[in-house]
């Protein structure tokens, strides 16, 4: 499947390159920003994340024109003095693009273009189009052009404001239907289309999430603010080689790995996509199936950037989407990274309970992870139940699944012609044994009793 067009491409009936294509460097969009302060704060933007997310398009911002409003104007968005000054700031860096550091409505959109006198994309457009330049699965692609054409389809009329209504041949003739009707009705059965086929691979997901269940190994999932480190953190972990670079959105489509966790045993590590202040609300349905993996995982590590001054804002924004997605009551260890750009050293703390709620590491240079898998694998241990098994000697399958499925410590065979065996198992290993005939629980010891060397750090 071909990679889905970026807005640039979509909006226009001529051909386009996308706004980071590496193989036209050459040919990279000159830009110029727009960002206005409101005294709303939740229509509050931050300059320097839009000149981020530019850069991450392959833009290159020439100029960057800010200013002050109460609320936005209903046509030009900007109002008309701001909008003219964005014209002449265009003319004067001969810029072919404006970005604005909002969202805006397709009126308000169209307008500015004829005011200023270029194309003009809002913080949505933008953030589609890096996700446009990033999706490289199948599922991926999918999302996101459901995504685009879902933005794409209130703004049709720029493309084909110019044309007539088409005519019938002999014997034909009539109003028939306009260009824009025509798009329209295209783009509403490609999105059904679509919809199907998401349809399919959310089935396939749930059918892929209802194998792993049968085996015993929980989902740890990564989340947290785009660029804040996550897949750094999991190819140190896992020794992969997911894409990992200094910009927005730089990983898209979901990775997991098979990590083992000192005292425990294997975990399954899930890398996702980064989110971002104001996340449009088309990419979170689309990218539902996806995000689904996140609020079934059995715990959450939400990586926080220490070295950013809004470190605070964007785990509330994560917060928020987490919430958006069924994700909040998933347990969470919350995980400051890059301690080392802010000259601070590994430690942890724990809650109430004596569980590791937060700590602080470095992935770049690996300081602080002993403390990372000695958290998870405390977590994990803590949901354990160690039992005493008694099976028949007859029952050599069942015996063999039980090492599969839970941690052995010891086994002995009793004058019964019976192992016995003591073992530690999650609550779904438990349910598990509890249905078979041939397993006879003998004893209920209550939690795993936590290795005193496992939290030998003091938390600082």
């Amino acid at each position: 499947m071909n990679r889905p067009p970026t807005l640039l491409e979509t909006n226009s009936r001529k051909p386009a390159h996308r706004l980071g294509d590496d193989k036209v460097p050459q040919s990279k969009v000159r830009t110029v920003l727009v960002h206005l302060d409101f005294p709303n704060a939740e229509d509050r933007e931050e300059i320097e994340e839009l000149r981020l997310l530019a850069e991450s398009a392959g833009a290159q911002v020439c100029a960057c024109v800010t200013g002050r409003r109460r609320q936005p104007d209903s046509s030009l968005f900007l109002g008309k003095g701001k909008a003219d000054e964005v014209g002449d700031t265009v003319s004067q860096h001969d810029a072919s693009l404006v970005l604005i550091n909002h969202s805006i409505t397709p009126v308000q959109e169209r307008n500015l273009e004829k005011r200023v006198g270029c194309r003009v994309l809002d913080r949505t457009g933008l953030i589609l189009d890096i996700f446009a330049q990033r999706a490289t699965t199948h599922e991926g692609k999918l999302q996101v052009e459901l995504a685009q054409l879902r933005h794409l389809s209130t703004r049709l009329v720029r493309g084909w404001s110019h044309l007539e209504r088409q005519k019938g041949g002999i014997g034909l003739r009539g109003p028939g239907e306009t260009q824009l009707e025509t798009d329209r009705r295209l783009i509403v059965n490609r999105i059904r289309t679509l919809k199907g086929r998401l349809n399919k691979v959310r089935a396939q997901r749930a059918q892929r999430r209802k194998a792993r269940s049968k085996v015993p190994i929980p989902t740890v999932s990564l989340v947290g603010y785009t660029n804040a480190g996550k897949s750094s953190l999991f190819n140190r972990l896992t020794d992969a080689t997911v894409y990992a670079a200094d910009k927005l959105f730089a990983t898209l489509d979901p990775t997991m790995r098979r990590l083992q966790i000192p005292n425990y045993g294997p975990v399954i590590l899930a890398d996702t996509v980064g989110f971002i202040r104001h996340l449009p609300h088309s990419l979170v349905a689309a990218f539902r199936s996806t995000l689904e993996e996140v609020s079934g995982a059995a715990l959450l590590l939400h990586v926080v950037d220490m070295s950013s001054d809004e470190w605070r804002e964007h785990s509330k924004q994560v917060d928020r989407v987490l919430d958006e997605i069924g994700a909040e009551l998933v347990p969470t260890i919350t995980v400051y990274n890059k301690i080392d750009l802010c000259g601070q050293s590994a430690h942890f703390e724990k809650d109430n309970n004596g569980e590791i709620q937060k700590l602080w590491l470095s992935a770049q240079t690996g300081q602080g992870l002993d403390l990372l898998m000695q958290a998870i694998s405390s977590h994990f241990r803590r949901q354990r139940q160690r039992l005493l098994l008694r099976i028949p000697l007859s029952a050599g399958q069942l015996h063999a699944q039980v090492f599969r499925r839970v941690e052995v410590l010891s086994e002995s065979i009793n004058d019964q012609h019976e192992w016995e065996m003591d073992v530690e198992a999650d609550l779904a290993s438990l349910g598990w044994l509890r249905q078979q005939p041939s397993a006879v629980i003998v004893e209920t010891q209550g939690g795993a009793t936590e290795d005193t060397t496992v939290l030998a750090h003091r938390s600082a």
